[in-house]
């Protein structure tokens, strides 16, 4: 770690791990030479499977965004192996703002996040990051309890099908609000904007359908399922291009809703963590069995 600090500098406080699911995520104030401060972010996988593919793909991706005009921090040093920290961990720079989950101020921020993400699709890096992996199968979704069989059988067999054919686009992977950092004044919410998109572990290539998808879901468990349905159309408001039938959008709509139903448990503590407490596994499942119908209902 030190040997990535100018001289003279050191490590003078760290805040407590916080962050996500899979990394733990550490502030580190550094003191300067000159007397002042300056925040870094140390990412760490701490037994997990794919930390080294992760770590790669974000240290690209972060090499990739420099000078981009995406708000995303700057890379100082990636050990994707653990070669010389305890753990795979990545060394990147401190951006300002914050995440925000609340209901509040939701109309404001659904366009910003529209408009950032077509800006992440229109960007044609020279390297193509690997091909997206989709994990879910039709063998492997969790029906909620309470939720019903006939709704959520159909729905399965719409990813039993072939994937759709589609162009490829540079993906974020999991761009979500939990993601996202605004800068939000003493004005209010009408005033956000956004100051950076973190967390690039899982950036690969695929449809623009597919992140676009994975947003909408996690807006219709933080926020209800209506909000689910509006991003894919505050997407297209913002120049966004999806699939041009209505079924090839289901698709991946539904895919993204089916792999939520795996992780409820993890997604709901994450949030409750995060300050959104009423957000219990049971309200997170009954949120996602309503949004999975809402989507199937659209079938007609």
């Amino acid at each position: 770690m030190s040997r990535h600090l100018e001289v003279g500098e050191r490590v003078v406080r760290t805040e407590a791990p916080h962050g996500g699911i899979t990394a733990e995520v550490r502030r580190l104030t550094i003191g300067t030479r000159d007397g002042g401060t300056r925040d870094l972010v140390l990412r760490t996988f701490v037994d997990v499977e794919h930390a080294e593919d992760w770590l790669n793909r974000g240290a690209g991706a972060l090499t990739l965004l420099t000078g981009t005009g995406v708000p995303a921090p700057g890379l100082v040093a990636v050990d994707p192996t653990a070669a010389h920290c305890e753990y795979p961990s990545l060394l990147r720079t401190h951006l300002a703002g914050r995440t925000v989950l609340d209901d509040e101020g939701l109309e404001t921020r659904v366009p910003l996040l529209a408009r950032q993400l077509v800006a992440i699709h229109a960007l044609r890096p020279a390297e193509r990051p690997p091909e997206y992996v989709a994990l879910t199968t039709a063998d492997t979704v969790v029906v909620p309890n309470g939720a019903d069989a006939a709704v959520w059988a159909a729905a399965i067999d719409v990813i039993r099908k072939p994937a759709p054919p589609y162009e490829g686009r540079f993906l974020h992977r999991d761009f979500q609000p939990g993601n996202v950092l605004f800068d939000v004044p003493p004005s209010g919410p009408a005033g956000a904007r956004i100051t950076g998109v973190v967390d690039w572990a899982a950036t690969s290539w695929g449809p623009a359908d597919l992140d676009v998808a994975h947003c909408s879901t996690n807006l219709a468990l933080l926020h209800g399922p209506a909000w689910g349905l509006r991003f894919a159309e505050a997407y297209e408001e913002a120049g966004g291009v999806l699939a041009a039938a209505a079924s090839e959008r289901l698709y991946w709509q539904v895919r993204d809703g089916l792999a939520c139903s795996e992780e409820v448990r993890l997604v709901a503590q994450a949030w409750r963590e995060a300050g959104r407490t009423e957000l219990t596994t049971p309200a997170v499942e009954e949120r996602l069995d309503a949004y999975v119908t809402a989507l199937m209902d659209t079938l007609g």
